[in-house]
């Protein structure tokens, strides 16, 4: 007998479970990944293409299980819209901050900023990461995951504003890594007061 279970205590988001013989897990979106594969390897977007994809995929998955993961991986849509909109501001911004700096003849003195985060999930560090390098003059040369910490290279550095500039744009921008992809434990995290102002008034 084969019976589908949603919304098990210990799954993943967006899976199910198919109890027959042998317990398995459906990650569903693994099998909507495996299935735009399957179109896109025959090279035809139509119906019976999809319908077949799904069948390979689901076979797949049931036949070669893969082990059970929660990666914590949540999605808020307010978040992620509010995400993408900062982060096409940012892009913008700072390709006109970097044009500037090329056509001014000035030297600048770079630095590099040791910027402890609060959140502490590999995923979560490292989508923040990644969403700081995507910003021109935001670059970051090293994570210290034991620590949580991003070391961030700025321009800039004579300036005495930019340091505490950047780590501020830093978590603002972990503020809305987690809020778009955290979980609860996570978000709750981000609420807080940043590790160095906390006590600040």
């Amino acid at each position: 007998m084969i019976s589908l279970r949603f919304r098990e205590p210990g799954l993943p988001p967006y899976s199910c479970v198919v109890v027959g013989r042998r317990r398995r897990v459906l990650d569903l979106p693994l099998i909507a990944w495996l299935t735009v594969v399957w179109m896109l390897l025959w090279g035809t977007l139509s119906l019976a293409n999809a319908v077949t994809g799904v069948v390979v995929a689901v076979t797949v998955c049931l036949v070669f299980p893969l082990p059970l993961v929660n990666v914590g991986l949540r999605l808020h849509p307010v978040g992620i819209a509010r995400l993408t909109v900062r982060l096409l501001w940012e892009m913008y911004t700072a390709g006109l901050k970097v044009s500037h700096q090329m056509l001014d003849n000035r030297p600048f003195r770079a630095a590099v900023l040791a910027v402890p985060l609060r959140c502490r999930s590999d995923l979560m560090l490292t989508a923040t990461a990644l969403a700081v390098s995507n910003v021109p003059d935001g670059s970051v040369v090293e994570v210290h995951r034991s620590q949580a910490t991003l070391f961030v290279h700025v321009l800039e550095a004579d300036d005495p504003a930019t340091p505490e500039r950047a780590r501020r744009a830093v978590w603002h921008m972990e503020e809305l890594v987690v809020r778009a992809f955290g979980d609860r434990t996570e978000i709750a995290r981000v609420r807080q007061p940043p590790p160095q102002l906390r006590g600040a008034r």
